[in-house]
């Protein structure tokens, strides 16, 4: 999971070297945080919200097929 958000992040912003990931896991959960550059912050999130939320979309699809639950925070 982490692999595949760092991806579409990278392919999204200006300052792909700023992209990081931070990964948790409590429980049954894995919580990823993303953070990139205060420029590229407005890309990643896009207008009302909609590419963090395809974003998150994809990430649930592929959580669904190895039955793990995953949430991504944007930092």
């Amino acid at each position: 999971m982490k692999e595949l958000v760092l991806d579409i992040a990278k392919a999204l912003v200006d300052n792909p070297g700023e992209v990081k990931i931070e990964e948790t896991i409590k429980e049954d959960e894995i919580i990823l945080k993303l953070s990139v550059s205060q420029d590229d912050m407005g890309k990643v999130i896009g207008k009302q919200g909609r590419i963090a939320k395809a974003i998150r979309t994809v990430i649930r699809s592929a959580a669904n097929r190895e039955d793990k639950k995953v949430s991504l925070e944007i930092v």
